[in-house]
Parts: structure tokens; sequence; C-alpha cells
């Protein structure tokens, strides 16, 4: 068994959605609730520095010059445009990220995680094994999402968060700088996600990886060891 099959794995980064919590939660409740206050959420807090570097960050990826300016109405509704898209822009993650956190703040809903991706990150943090997560949420989304979940707040499991800043989640390179960042070297970390594409660009990091899939719908999915529920993860 080499270091990429789990051998010196001493840590575990982990995805969110569809790995320890249900896409529907995502798609369903947070999506929604973000997609239908993003122009109300513009109009009131435009004016927020915070806000303003997202909305010109989002008028840089159309192409359309500061100076020509895009209403924010218009900058609204490209926003809703890559939410039903699913895109996996920063600037719409940022922003989707602030939006939840006054519907977190306010008790309309609390984040959605299994009972067993629960019981297993906890166990894990008892033992000693420092708990990552990688999302495509931003960090701010990521933390709000595991303050609030319906098991109470799980964020003091978690030693750091990583999002698309670091870069994309099918790129290797982001994989070696999550490494980086914890000072580990690749090997000694576990990636558990529901995204083959994400866990190959793990693998070729040279991380160990973990497909969990939710839908019990696979056996095998070479090269990486498949699970369907967090207590069937054989390391570390």
């Amino acid at each position: 068994m080499n270091e990429a099959d789990g051998r010196g794995v001493a840590a575990v980064l982990t995805d969110i959605e569809g790995t320890t919590s249900s896409i529907s939660f995502v798609k369903e409740v947070l999506f929604p609730y973000a997609r239908e206050r993003m122009e109300d959420f513009i109009a009131r807090h435009g004016a927020e520095e915070s806000v303003r570097r997202q909305l010109d960050a989002v008028r840089e990826a159309v192409g359309v010059p500061l100076e020509d300016h895009l209403e924010d109405a218009e900058v609204a509704r490209v926003l809703c445009g890559w939410i039903d898209e699913d895109r996996k822009a920063t600037p719409l993650k940022a922003l989707q990220g602030m939006i939840w956190q006054e519907g977190y703040e306010q008790g309309d809903y609390r984040a959605h995680v299994y009972d067993d991706a629960v019981a297993r990150l906890r166990r894990w943090h008892a033992d000693g094994v420092p708990l990552f997560v990688y999302s495509s949420g931003s960090v701010q989304a990521q933390r709000l999402f595991f303050a609030h979940t319906t098991a109470g707040d799980l964020t003091p499991l978690f030693s750091g968060y990583f999002d698309t800043t670091t870069g994309p989640k099918q790129a290797p390179e982001s994989y070696h700088a999550i490494a980086n960042a914890t000072a580990r070297a690749p090997g000694q970390i576990l990636f558990l996600s529901d995204v083959v594409g994400e866990l190959d660009a793990a693998r070729a990091a040279g991380m160990a990886t973990c497909l969990v899939d939710r839908t019990a719908t696979l056996t095998a999915s070479d090269p990486h060891p498949v699970v369907h529920t967090f207590d069937a993860i054989p390391c570390p």
C-alpha cells in the first residue's frame, strides 16, 4: 500500500456538498435563499467595501470596464444566472456567503450534516486528527455552515478551511497549495469527496483519496476506494 492508498495519512480534508452533507440542502434551501434575496441584499449593502469589491469582480468577469458602469440591478441578474448555472465563481460564492449569514443569524434554517459524518468527524477530532474543509463555497460560508448545523456548532472540530481562492477543485496545484498551507506532505492527507474529478486532482498531487457515494450506486471507482457512509472510511 502506498501513500496515496492511505499509508501515513495523518489529516483529513473533506468536501461538503454530497460528502458531509446532503446536496439537496444546498440546492433546495441555500441556493434559492440567496437567489431570492440577491437584488435586495445588493441594494442594501452595495456601498459597503466588502460587497463593492465582489460586484466589481463580477463586472470584470463579464467584460464590462468599471468606467462604463453596470447597474447593480444588472449585476444582481448576472449573479442569479450564475446561481442557476451552479457556476463556481469566487465573487458569487462570497456574496452568497454574506446572504446566508443573515439567514443563519435569523434562524431561517440549519445546515444539514449526515449523522455518520458528525460521529466520525468528532471521533477523528478526539483522536487528534486535524480536519480541514475544501469547498467551492467561500471560507465564510463554510464556517457559517458548520457553525449552524442540525447537530450544533461543529467549527471546533476543524483546523482550517479552503475555497476557490486557493485554486480550482479539479486542479492538482490546488491540493499542493493546501498541503503546503497545512505544513504536511500531500501523502499525509486523506481527501474525501463525491466528485471523481476532484479526487483525481488530489491523487495526482499525491494525496490519499476516498469517494463518498451517498447514492450507494457505486461499488468501485478505480483508483479511489468507495464508501457510502463515513463509518466505512478505512483511515486514518
